[in-house]
């Protein structure tokens, strides 16, 4: 889990300079970032579907494997193009991480603990969040905005010396493995081009021909896909999960925290080296209130619901939380005072650390174990997808108000 989490975020303050480095451009800056979101939030619930039906161990292996190789490939990038590459690929194997990893912690520990053990999960994904940016800076500033990328190797080779020594798990496997491959390209071809578009559209404009083929292929490829999912005998994620209203909030829910938690913590490391003047590493230091916030109720709440066995208060409480922290940080001007800044982060990290893992435990305990796998990823990707449109328009947003400046 920190490995992904830490591929996706470890360039938030070194952006500015990986870019320029590579000559690379606004439009080209955004799309390194989401271009991983992008392929995390497609490939998320397809991991999640085959931990169902194949050995939930080789998957894990297999997609350590290839985000190692990609993590390599991106820290020997010579372009942006190249970068963006590797950083898809990148994005791939992490899908598989973040979906297994939660999936294999419902196979091996009880519904009840599993509360505590997701506020660690969520701490440890907030310490990636954030200080993924911390440790970017720093390594750019003391080595080269390579190691950025090369940081995640040993990571991942060690996570994967463990796995194959110590992991042993009983999966019940179902008679016939059936793939919906149609699902798996309709997915693809649905989320790609909305988020394409979403990334893209402050350059040819709402009222264009582009936006109009752009949007009516993603409309047509979602309505065939629910129509597919809703035939095939292994849907990748059953319509019938949306019959469990707890499921349905959770999406919904999941969506706000993406937008929140990846969005603010890519851009927050660009305002603060454009707007402020910081450094990489400056910037990254700047963000630990947010990590802190994120950590420490994740860890404390984590606990509370192990212990009392109830969530919806602190998953409301959460969101109110974040409601408050955006708002906040939307009034953010080159002069604010840093403190103040801090503490709007800390209300932001603290919000999100109360519900990101809790929706994924309240899924699971909800779930039939057979869908739990799908169930999970579930909630993960369309919280990736959350991130991902977040990210883009913010994106599209900045660089045409950029645009407009400077013309």
């Amino acid at each position: 889990m920190f490995c992904s989490m830490l591929s996706m975020t470890v360039v938030g303050s070194s952006m500015p300079i990986i870019v320029d480095d590579l000559g690379g451009t606004q439009t080209q800056y955004t799309w390194v970032i989401t271009m991983t979101l992008l392929t995390t939030a497609i490939s998320t619930p397809i991991w999640g579907k085959l931990a169902d039906l194949v050995n939930r161990k080789v998957l894990m292996l297999t997609a350590l494997v290839l985000f190692v190789l990609a993590s390599a490939g991106a820290g020997l990038s010579q372009s942006a193009e190249m970068l963006i590459f590797f950083r898809a690929l990148q994005g791939i194997g992490g899908g598989g991480l973040q979906a297994l990893s939660q999936v294999l912690m419902a196979d091996i520990l009880s519904p009840r603990e599993r509360g505590k053990y997701m506020g660690l999960f969520a701490g440890v994904m907030s310490i990636g969040t954030v200080g993924g940016p911390l440790l970017g800076g720093f390594l750019t500033d003391t080595i080269s905005w390579h190691w950025n990328f090369y940081v995640g190797v040993p990571l991942g080779i060690a996570a994967f010396i463990v796995l194959t020594k110590t992991l042993k798990i009983h999966q019940a496997k179902p008679e016939k493995v059936r793939i919906d491959y149609f699902g798996i390209v309709l997915l693809s071809v649905a989320a790609g081009f909305l988020l394409v578009w979403i990334s893209n559209v402050q350059t040819y404009g709402w009222a264009s021909w582009e936006t109009l083929y752009m949007v009516g292929i993603a409309v047509v490829a979602t309505v065939g896909f629910i129509i597919v999912e809703m035939k095939v005998a292994e849907p990748l994620i059953p319509m019938t999960l949306f019959r469990n209203k707890t499921f349905t909030l959770a999406v919904l829910a999941s969506i706000s925290i993406g937008v929140s938690m990846f969005g603010t913590a890519v851009y927050l490391a660009q305002y603060m080296q454009v707007s402020r003047g910081f450094g990489p590493t400056e910037a990254g230091l700047m963000t630990i209130p947010m990590a802190l916030g994120m950590m420490g109720a994740s860890v404390v709440i984590g606990q509370l619901v192990s212990r009392t066995g109830k969530w919806k208060r602190y998953v409301v409480t959460g969101g109110v939380l974040m409601v408050i922290g955006t708002s906040l940080l939307s009034t953010l001007q080159y002069d604010t005072s840093l403190v103040l800044a801090g503490v709007f982060m800390f209300v932001l990290g603290a919000g999100t650390g109360m519900t990101m893992q809790n929706l994924v435990l309240v899924v699971q305990n909800s779930t039939n174990p057979r869908e739990i796998g799908v169930a999970s990823s579930g909630v993960n990707f369309f919280r990736s997808v959350g991130g991902t449109v977040g990210v883009a328009v913010m994106g599209s947003v900045l660089a045409a108000s950029m645009t407009n400046l400077f013309d």
